[in-house]
């Protein structure tokens, strides 16, 4: 059996109250998403006993860091976490050496593993640098490798991308993707950027007013009835392909997933690469029969699994089978209607855009 985290934690107060059970994946980044105000944060502080008025049960594997029916709750400074906050939080005083020293001291760290760190995130160019050269990016990235440096057994990030722009962010995503494929560290990733969990999670936990709404595979979430409501316009298809065919002529790349292909705008793809596709619910439609006299390119064969009700009485959302992997179409309820749509049918899904996420 895998091993998971374990996760039960109530924490009552005036203005809010937190009440979570669930059982996550200790491999990979599970992504805590919602809106401000959900409980996001206080998720992770629970994990790592900054609340001090959080009851109830913490435990990554065989490590059990708080469970009140057995009088546990270690104090933070015994519990294997590494945290990076929204900002970095860096020494202004101290060069980013003396930053991933200060981290490396308290906690009785390798020198070794924050060496694996300094190359892992590309920082080694920047350790005789002042806090105050740095980019916000850079910022993050030695913030990031000082959690490492305390060789963490969970690395917890509260919203690390939120005080970056958008050229910054794009920055830090490849170093982002480069922890989670190399270290093999499970990590808690807060935000309320959904392209950030498009890309990055394997495992989504959905908050809303300190409750669970779903939890599970990051492609099963982002695809299923029961978040739909949350998701709005998020709601959509996560699919793994790879590059089967390019073609130089019109800059353009085949990307084949279990279920079917699909082309795509060549952003430099290599023939065989592994790529995660992002296909919206909005960008979906429905044909009956093959599509022909039309410049949609993307046409898949599937079959209806599933018509419900979308956040407005005049949109229903159809989810169709294509092989083992899940489109869904947001449409209007008239045109399920007109066309005779059944669950079963056999029908073709036109994909007017599909965006390259990985």
């Amino acid at each position: 059996m895998n091993p998971s985290f374990h996760l039960r934690v109530q924490l009552p107060r005036a203005d809010f109250s937190l009440d979570v059970d669930v059982r996550l994946p200790a491999h990979g980044i599970t992504a805590v998403y919602g809106v401000s105000g959900s409980g996001k944060t206080s998720v992770l502080r629970a994990v790592a006993g900054l609340e001090p008025h959080a009851r109830g049960r913490v435990a990554l594997a065989d490590q059990v860091w708080q469970d009140d029916a057995q009088g546990i709750c270690l104090p933070t400074h015994q519990r294997a976490v590494g945290y990076v906050f929204q900002e970095a939080s860096l020494f202004d005083h101290l060069d980013v050496q003396g930053n991933l020293n200060f981290g490396l001291h308290r906690s009785a760290g390798q020198q070794h593993t924050l060496d694996a760190a300094i190359a892992l995130l590309g920082i080694g160019a920047l350790l005789k640098r002042r806090v105050q050269q740095l980019s916000g990016g850079e910022r993050q990235r030695v913030a990031i490798a000082r959690a490492l440096a305390t060789q963490p057994a969970l690395l917890l990030l509260d919203e690390p991308l939120a005080a970056l722009d958008a050229a910054r962010r794009q920055d830090i995503l490849p170093w982002l993707e480069k922890l989670r494929d190399e270290l093999q560290l499970p990590m808690l990733y807060v935000t309320h950027a959904m392209d950030e969990v498009a890309r990055l999670a394997d495992t989504v936990l959905l908050m809303h007013q300190g409750r669970v709404q779903a939890v599970g595979p990051v492609s099963a979430v982002l695809t299923g009835s029961d978040s739909a409501w949350m998701l709005g316009e998020d709601v959509g298809a996560l699919l793994d392909a790879h590059v089967q065919a390019l073609d130089a002529a019109w800059h353009l790349a085949q990307v084949d997933f279990d279920g079917g292909a699909m082309w795509l705008r060549d952003s430099g793809l290599a023939l065989g690469q592994r790529v995660r596709l992002r296909v919206l619910a909005r960008d979906v439609s429905i044909n009956l029969h093959p599509a022909t006299g039309t410049s949609i390119q993307n046409h898949v064969p599937g079959v209806v699994q599933s018509i419900t009700p979308d956040h407005h009485p005049s949109q229903v959302l159809v989810r169709l089978a294509c092989g083992p992997s899940v489109l869904v179409a947001r449409v209007t309820a008239r045109a399920v209607h007109e066309l005779g749509l059944s669950v079963g049918q056999a029908v073709w899904a036109q994909v007017k855009s599909v965006a390259l996420v990985k």
